[in-house]
């Protein structure tokens, strides 16, 4: 098949672009990580709204879409502790209630405005706040967590690592599982996603969990058990969010969920596998690490 240069450009100059904003919101500061996960908590918020919308063919309201969206926001800012402070007034303590009495509102101005109310639609859109919402909150605990504080003023700042740790882990996993099952892919893993096989699958997670083991260890400093359990979470859960995110696309009856960037789909596209193994990192860490 000829390359046809003007897709390979556009996919290309939109990768470049997703990596650079990627790298300035991880790398810079904890306020540039929460404004990028900000941004992905509304793009995905977004995206799962018109993907519910096309399964059980209704329409919400923006009201309802805001609602949510608010509720959400709150939920996610709960997680954001002592170093998220500006001039005393903490985001914690002084956003999320609002946040949330403001989403519950416009929820509750939403629902009334509709002339029929879809109980099932609302339920498949309230798991957002557990989907979507809460796993972005999790990612802001990880971020926070090799944060050292010297009274109310941040000390030392090695909350970016364990993010970094996890979203390198799902990129290598998805990259050589891609390579692996292009050379010697033979037996399919799961309808749902028929590209993928059991060989890519298997052995893009061995390279990912060894590469990261070795990189998060003598590069980042961190702890054997967190440089082997965190990229062995994002190969397997990781996998598993890249599959249901598909399942939910296919019920949808669309092939990417968004248009965020171009040739590659959208925000949820992006960030299937995040989604899902950010809980069960942030349960690792604060529980068993």
């Amino acid at each position: 098949m000829a390359l046809n240069k003007e897709v390979f450009r556009v996919r290309a100059t939109s990768a470049v672009f997703f990596m650079i904003v990627m790298l300035a919101g991880l790398l810079w500061n904890h306020w540039s990580f929460l404004v990028l996960f900000s941004v992905i908590h509304f793009g995905c918020w977004w995206e799962y709204f018109n993907l519910i919308e096309k399964i059980n063919q209704v329409k919400f309201n923006n009201y309802t879409r805001f609602g949510f969206m608010l509720s959400g926001f709150a939920m996610m800012l709960s997680f954001c502790g002592p170093a998220y402070v500006i001039q005393g007034y903490g985001l914690k303590e002084n956003l999320c209630l609002a946040l949330c009495v403001a989403g519950f509102t416009l929820l509750a101005i939403g629902i009334f405005k509709k002339n029929q109310i879809h109980i099932k639609s609302y339920g498949n859109v309230a798991l957002g706040w557990l989907y979507i919402s809460l796993s972005w909150g999790m990612m802001m605990g990880l971020r926070q967590h090799g944060m050292v504080f010297k009274g109310p003023s941040l000390f030392i700042d090695l909350g970016r690592y364990l993010p970094i740790i996890l979203i390198l882990s799902i990129w290598i996993n998805d990259t050589m599982a891609y390579i692996v099952g292009s050379f010697i892919g033979k037996t399919p893993f799961s309808k749902i996603s028929p590209k993928k096989t059991w060989e890519g699958t298997i052995g893009g997670a061995i390279l990912a969990v060894v590469a990261m083991a070795f990189a998060g260890h003598f590069l980042l400093d961190a702890a054997w058990n967190i440089s082997i359990a965190i990229p062995a979470i994002a190969a397997v859960i990781g996998t598993a969010g890249d599959l249901l995110e598909s399942k939910i696309k296919r019920m949808a009856g669309v092939k990417d969920s968004g248009t965020m960037m171009p040739g590659h789909g959208g925000f949820m596209d992006r960030f299937d596998s995040l989604l899902l193994a950010t809980p069960f990192a942030w349960l690792f860490v604060y529980l068993l690490a």
